[in-house]
């Protein structure tokens, strides 16, 4: 999220994080499976890294589990990436897709983000689709999902909006999915809210995980 991003500059910060959360979940990339279960991989932040709770408790994971083999879910997130916005490790929305996408890929879920709040929204949804298009080269019978940023109130602030607007724009001009946690108030409720005020508890990602399953029809 924004402020952690900032807040993590030292090494000794970025050590932490990692210890804590699993501030990159790239290396799931390298993990065999062998379920054979239809490839799913997810592009996010540290909404999806679990950061503030664990990575055991990332949505991917969670849904992972519950599909049972069914899916074999990739999870390519780093902690304070977007789409223009650059994580903790030097990368963005767009790297990790370029390094996780094989060509065996079903699915793409691009989830959030609002570490992208303050960018300009033409070159957001411009670099959104950017990464769309190069999802789609990468694996072109793949499913590819955008689901916009989450919010803890109901009245998010206007930079979240523009961020949801900017990426549903991207979404309809590539032909992908755009799903809305703003309106569906995903995580819009205080057992939701982790005590930094900006990322879920573990019923947060449950909530997510539950939300996710219902929004790709699993």
């Amino acid at each position: 999220m924004r402020g952690q991003r900032r807040a993590l500059v030292s090494g000794t910060a970025l050590a932490l994080s990692a210890a804590l959360a699993g501030a990159v979940l790239v290396s799931d990339q390298s993990e065999a499976h062998a379920s054979g279960g239809l490839r799913m991989v997810v592009i996010g932040d540290s909404l999806s890294t679990g950061y503030g709770t664990s990575s055991a408790w990332a949505w991917p994971r969670l849904l992972d589990e519950r599909e049972q083999g069914r899916l074999d879910v990739v999870n390519a997130s780093e902690n304070g990436d977007g789409y223009l916005a650059v994580g903790v490790d030097d990368g963005t929305f767009g790297s990790h897709a370029a390094a996780a996408i094989t060509p065996d890929t079903s699915m793409v879920v691009f989830f959030g983000s609002e570490n992208d709040m303050g960018e300009d929204p033409g070159e957001l949804q411009a670099a959104a689709l950017n990464d769309l298009e190069s999802a789609r080269r990468a694996a072109p019978d793949a499913r590819i999902v955008v689901v916009g940023p989450t919010s803890f109130t109901d009245e998010p602030e206007p930079e979240r909006l523009t961020v949801r607007d900017s990426l549903q724009a991207a979404a309809a001009q590539a032909g992908a999915e755009f799903v809305d946690p703003l309106a569906g108030e995903w995580l819009a409720g205080g057992q939701y809210e982790g005590p930094d005020g900006d990322h879920p508890t573990v019923a947060g990602q449950e909530r997510l995980r539950n939300e996710m399953t219902r929004a790709l029809g699993l």
